[in-house]
């Protein structure tokens, strides 16, 4: 006889009944956490598609030392355990999920078997972290821009009678206010990934549509400076994730590489497998990274030549995003690089198996 909240129980069949498993499974599709049954063994009898994309999961085995842990201590306290847990975004990724983490021991569907509801605490930490990173850079990287053109409308006031100045300062404006915009942008389009886990609703994505995507978007920046985008078949090849946010990632890679290459050469897209993980490398041609820049460049705002992204328009931004989308994902992105040499820069994801893409 075993206690639990103080009442003696009887030890439950080693098998569950098969129809109480089907009551609790349907029951569970209503709960908005990620629900999983785990069997001794840390078998996995039962796990929501919320729960299977936190990648908590593997082989029909419950994975993490944490989470293994408060399972097994589950079984022996018989009690209601609670626990918030930091769990990383699949084996490529810095980044981690803030869970909190409820378990209880449920006998009446089999032996040591273990009730696991799962909240994922990452958007509104997020959030938080967005909201203050968005007043800070804001504040900062706005007043250049803001500053220009305050002193050329006064320059334009004072050239009135001269419409050759007039012309040239308004000119220089319309640049200063494209500029201006397109950073507003990019800090609202950097918020707002940091505000969205792509993996909270991931779906099955080709990669072959999101190259097709990124050359669809990059076309014009690279015929005006004649250069040539190379790109390689990806198959079948497909990872788990959001389209949109891998097709801006991959974008930014390949404006980045066209901006910092000299006219008239090319700029390749390779991609290649390696047990469960895919990388998709952008390489150029161009003028290189020393290598003290390399560890800052995926910083908000930094710029490599500032006076260079000022004529190409580059806001220190481009890479930062691609930083993002790529560690939401459960991957990384390294770069290889030699000054007057060309860059490399890979992005690791996690492949999707075929099972993810008929769930």
């Amino acid at each position: 006889m075993a206690r639990l909240f103080g009442r003696a129980i009887k030890q439950p069949p080693a098998t569950p009944d098969l129809r109480l498993s089907a009551v609790v499974s349907r029951i569970l599709s209503l709960v908005p956490e990620s629900a999983l049954i785990i069997a001794p063994g840390e078998k996995v009898l039962l796990a929501s598609a919320s729960a299977r994309a936190l990648g908590i999961v593997r082989d029909e085995k419950l994975v993490g030392e944490e989470l293994v842990a408060l399972v097994r201590h589950t079984r022996k306290s018989f009690e209601l355990v609670e626990s918030r847990v930091e769990f990383k975004r699949g084996r490529l990724s810095s980044g981690t999920f803030e869970l909190l983490v409820r378990a209880l021991l449920i006998p009446e569907l089999g032996s040591g078997t273990v009730l696991v509801l799962i909240a994922d605490e990452s958007e509104s930490r997020l959030v938080d972290e967005v909201r203050r990173d968005f007043v800070a850079n804001i504040s900062h990287e706005l007043k250049t821009p803001i500053g220009a053109l305050s002193i050329l409308a006064e320059a334009v006031v004072e050239a009135s009678d001269d419409p050759d100045a007039v012309k040239r300062f308004a000119e220089r404006m319309g640049t200063e206010a494209v500029r201006l915009g397109d950073l507003v942008q990019e800090i609202i389009d950097l918020s707002r990934l940091q505000s969205q886990d792509p993996l909270a609703h991931a779906s099955f994505v080709l990669l072959e549509n999101v190259i097709s995507m990124a050359l669809d978007r990059t076309k014009l920046s690279a015929q005006k400076r004649d250069i040539t985008v190379v790109p390689s078949s990806a198959g079948g090849l497909a990872v788990m994730g959001n389209q949109e946010q891998l097709t801006t990632a991959l974008t930014n890679l390949i404006n980045n590489a066209i901006a910092y290459s000299p006219d008239h050469t090319s700029v390749g897209i390779g991609i290649e497998s390696q047990e469960d993980i895919v990388e998709i490398a952008v390489s150029d041609q161009g003028i290189g990274i020393s290598e003290a820049d390399i560890e800052r460049i995926f910083e908000r705002f930094y710029r490599v030549d500032p006076a260079r992204s000022r004529a190409t328009g580059g806001t220190g931004l481009g890479l930062a995003i691609v930083k993002h989308i790529v560690t939401n994902h459960g991957g990384d992105v390294r770069v290889w690089s030699m000054e007057g040499s060309g860059s490399t820069f890979t992005l690791r994801l996690p492949l999707a198996s075929n099972s993810q893409e008929s769930e």
